[in-house]
């Protein structure tokens, strides 16, 4: 600090235009609302203080200066957190409005207890200011005391318009209101903000986005409902569908440049529209076409946080999505090489039912590898009745064509409207005992069979339900290598509905997860963790978690692990260390303290965050521990 500047003039200057800054915020039009607005109001009342402070000549001690400080920095924060809950989505800003809540008590914490350091008699300060200081104070002080009242409506709402396909139209139109988002500008506002939230979140949103998604598709058709004309006409009258939006290139599959329709995952990170990398797979070829890396396994896993989005943006935009996505087929004189061919099916169906068990087995490996081979094949053999046979042969005597059927179902389970009549065909109970009774092969693929069917949630309930976890742990365990991957899919899978949490910890998921973790050449790590993850958020898996002794494994990690794992090994740190003691004071004999500290300077954001919540716990108890000792 320079000779010439005087302390009192900068920190009370500060202070003021601090205040005003605040004062001048926009107002908030989410479900932030209430606690911004008592926050903002507050803190406006401060201004006084600071402006007749301004004019006066007296100086300022070093106590009073520090207290000052003290209460700059609170203000400091409570500017952040108040531009925070004033932007992005809306619907995520409620789903989340507990944990911000949380931090509003934390500001106000702060605020009050700077304002306790500041003795006000001693301020030159005239008796109507000191006297509104003062009013100011004690409304912090009882702020302080009370928590923000839960808006139990607004859980009901979320939570009955989550879970109903077709909600209370009364309950969609609270939630407009609530929320703030009562036209079409509105909804098409959310959904750009929620694309912003995907790409900035680096995919941490979890469970969230799904909800998210699902509810602003329900409130877009409620809003339609009731003024149907505002989709046909833009702000500037332009029919929408004489509009031609550009694709974001976020949007298009790096093999076709089209829009997707069905986006998956590579095993390198790499989105393509299913139809098309599964062609170019089909080829021989086993690299990824954007990075040439080599894919070390060929499983395309659904991309649904971009699938939706998608669907978000073709709604804004006034866009359909092609029926089938042929840019990637071959085609010849504007016809397109299908295998699909009705008659050749329906001689395949007849000998399906046949008593013959070799054209039994013939027939359903020809139909696994017809619906293996593309997206039409898959539409052709369920439209012609095959779904129904094929479950009626997952209890076949004939291990072959028990895995034929097994895998056809696989295979025709891709096209998302089969998964339905997969299921309504009474599949489940059946691709459960071919996982818990059939050959290795068969076990393999009706764990990826049911990681398929599990996309939906209903089928999640209904397959753990049906007793699938504990066959899955034990593929898990002695499964070849693929047969382990594909019974991690499908459990992690499951464990997204908190039920089946309970189920999979009851059947004795975590000791192998540990094994796997200990077994860094075992190549089940990465899935080891994630399930973890998910299973430490329950209170059950917390538990089992703790006393099964991975601290040592997760320091370990957290140490020497690849990005994404330390991440999730401070995540589990986290869950198991809060609020059990001993497992804390275990983390810190195990030199937990060294390796957060690496991680909260180098690690990805959320392992960051994560790093240094359990370092306070173990600050916190490492004060505990010398105040015993005094």
């Amino acid at each position: 600090m320079g000779g010439s500047e005087n302390p009192k003039a900068m920190v009370v200057g500060r202070l003021a235009d601090s205040i005003r800054e605040i004062s001048g915020l926009p107002e908030c039009q989410n479900v932030c609302k209430k606690m911004y607005g008592n926050l903002i109001r507050r803190v406006k009342l401060l201004s006084p203080l600071f402006e007749e402070l301004k004019d006066c000549d007296e100086s300022l001690s070093d106590e009073e200066i520090e207290a000052f400080e003290s209460l700059r920095v609170a203000l400091d924060l409570t500017m952040i957190l108040l531009k925070s809950v004033n932007h992005g989505s809306k619907l995520y800003q409620a789903l989340r409005r507990n944990d911000t809540a949380d931090k509003f008590q934390q500001i106000t914490e702060k605020i009050e207890a700077a304002l306790s350091d500041i003795s006000y008699n001693k301020l030159e300060i005239s008796e109507e200011v000191q006297e509104q200081i003062e009013l100011v104070h004690a409304q912090f002080k009882r702020a302080k005391a009370q928590t923000e009242f839960a808006d139990l409506q607004l859980d009901l709402d979320i939570a009955v318009a989550q879970k109903d396909k077709d909600p209370d139209p009364a309950i969609l139109k609270r939630l407009s209101e609530k929320l703030h988002l009562r036209t079409m500008n509105d909804l098409k506002k959310e959904s750009s903000e929620l694309h912003e939230l995907v790409i900035t979140s680096n995919g941490e949103l979890g469970d969230s986005f799904e909800t998210v998604s699902s509810l602003l598709r329900k409130l877009k058709d409620c809003v339609l409902a009731e003024n149907p004309e505002v989709d046909t006409y833009d702000s500037e009258n332009v029919p929408i569908k004489h509009r031609s939006p550009v694709i974001p290139d976020d949007f298009r599959c790096p093999i076709s440049l089209e829009l997707m329709k069905d986006p998956v995952i590579v095993s390198t990170g790499q989105t393509y529209e299913r139809s098309c990398i599964q062609k170019w797979h089909d080829a021989g070829h086993r690299t990824c076409p954007k990075t040439q890396q080599t894919l070390l396994q060929t499983t395309l896993t659904p991309n649904y946080v971009l699938k939706s989005l998608i669907g978000l943006w073709c709604d804004s935009n006034g866009v359909e999505l092609p029926k089938k996505q042929g840019s990637c087929r071959t085609k010849k004189s504007g016809t397109s090489l299908s295998d699909c061919d009705k008659t050749a099916i329906k001689a395949l169906l007849d000998k399906l039912t046949s008593n013959d068990i070799e054209q039994q087995r013939a027939a359903a490996g020809e139909l696994r590898l017809l619906a293996k081979r593309n997206a039409d094949n898959r539409v052709c053999i369920a439209e012609a009745g095959a779904i129904p046979l094929l479950v009626d042969l997952l209890s076949s005597t004939d291990p072959r064509t028990q895995e034929h059927a097994v895998t056809a179902l696989l295979n025709l389970s891709i096209n998302e409207s089969n998964k339905g009549t997969i299921v309504n065909a009474g599949a489940i109970p059946d691709i459960v005992d071919v996982l818990k009774n059939g050959s290795m092969e068969a076990r393999e693929n009706a764990a990826a069979t049911l990681f398929s069917l599990s996309v939906l949630d209903e089928n999640k309930v209904a397959i753990g339900a049906a007793g699938a976890i504990p066959a899955l742990i034990k593929l898990l365990c002695e499964g070849t290598p693929r047969g382990k991957k594909d019974a991690a899919t499908a459990i992690f899978n499951l464990c997204i509905y908190q039920g089946n949490k309970a189920r999979a910890v009851k059947a004795g998921i975590v000791a192998p997860l540990i094994r796997f973790m200990k077994d860094a050449g075992g190549g089940m790590v990465d899935e080891a963790l994630a399930i973890l993850t998910i299973l430490a958020g329950h209170h059950e898996g917390r538990t089992a978690i703790g006393q099964a002794e991975p601290i040592p494994i997760l320091v370990e990690v957290i140490r020497t692990g690849s990005p994404r794992n330390r991440e999730n090994a401070a995540a589990v740190l986290w869950l198991v260390c809060t609020g059990d003691l001993l497992q804390l004071k275990l983390a810190k004999e195990h030199g937990a303290e060294e390796a957060l500290q690496g991680l909260s300077e180098n690690g990805t954001d959320r392992a960051k965050r994560k790093a240094g919540s359990i370092l306070e716990l173990l600050q916190r108890i490492e004060g505990e521990d010398s105040l015993q000792n005094t």
